[in-house]
């Protein structure tokens, strides 16, 4: 857990909080993954969580949805509130709860569906359409957002597991932005494709975040730079250190960040 002093650099002014977490820990069975974080998560801002693998970035960020909920030996404690509300009361659905906090995963993961039914489907479980017309506004909004309107407009009726892996990828960015999230969790979105596919999606991050509070995982420190605004360092299931991406780069406060982002330890 961060010290007050720490915790005071690191928060951001109340009206820019998206999601605050306090003194979360996460368990998997008798092994603690996450140790007492605390983290102020801005709104319409980008942040990158970095740190070795293993280190609980990902088990971290999958607090914000409730992912963990569907691991039977994983229990989180501590403290997350979305726009001041706890997501882990016993009033909130998780499903509600991930249709305002988007996700897009490691390796694109296309429904077995047409490019049109997998934008579709989200609007269609949580009745955001109220008519084919309505639908099919919110699947071109959807896709121009993931920037792949031009490319697959005159097919939306094709596989999308017929895409290209950074179409694909992209094509998962338009589904989870489709229900309308408020948040977009991003677990190393890039690190399946290869360097055009990539540019493009760390190009359509920067537009996202325009909208959304995105929070993405990144292997990349060079990515972590190129995108995010602020930078969280896990190492050993603790947050090291969190504050402006610029900062952490280019004067880290603790040595351990120093001795992570100079590739001595990772």
């Amino acid at each position: 857990m961060l010290d007050d002093t720490n915790l005071a650099e690191t928060t951001v002014a109340n009206d820019d909080i998206k999601i605050a977490a306090r003194d979360v820990s996460v368990y998997y069975g008798d092994n603690q993954a996450i140790k007492g974080v605390d983290v102020d998560i801005a709104d319409r801002t980008v942040t990158a969580f970095i740190g070795p693998s293993g280190c609980g970035k990902s088990t971290f960020l999958r607090c914000f949805n409730r992912m963990n909920d569907t691991i039977d030996i994983c229990r989180v404690t501590g403290d997350i509130r979305l726009d001041g509300e706890d997501i882990n009361a016993k009033s909130v659905d998780p499903v509600q709860l991930r249709a305002k906090v988007g996700m897009v995963f490691q390796k694109p993961n296309p429904f077995p569906k047409s490019i049109y039914d997998n934008v579709a489907y989200g609007p269609r479980i949580h009745g955001l359409a109220k008519s084919k017309a309505d639908l099919d506004d919110i699947v071109e909004k959807s896709l121009r957002r993931g920037a792949i309107w031009d490319e697959v407009k005159d097919r939306l009726h094709a596989p999308g597991t017929g895409l290209s892996g950074g179409q694909q990828q992209r094509l998962c960015i338009a589904r989870a932005v489709a229900t309308e999230p408020e948040v977009l969790l991003m677990d190393e979105p890039c690190s399946a494709l290869d360097p055009i596919a990539t540019a493009q999606v760390e190009e359509l991050i920067d537009e996202l975040r325009q909208t959304y509070s995105v929070v993405i995982v990144t292997h990349s420190m060079q990515q972590a730079a190129r995108v995010s605004q602020k930078t969280a360092f896990f190492h050993l299931g603790n947050l090291v250190e969190f504050g402006e991406t610029t900062q952490i780069f280019t004067n880290p406060k603790d040595k351990l960040t120093e001795s992570y982002i100079t590739g001595r330890i990772g």
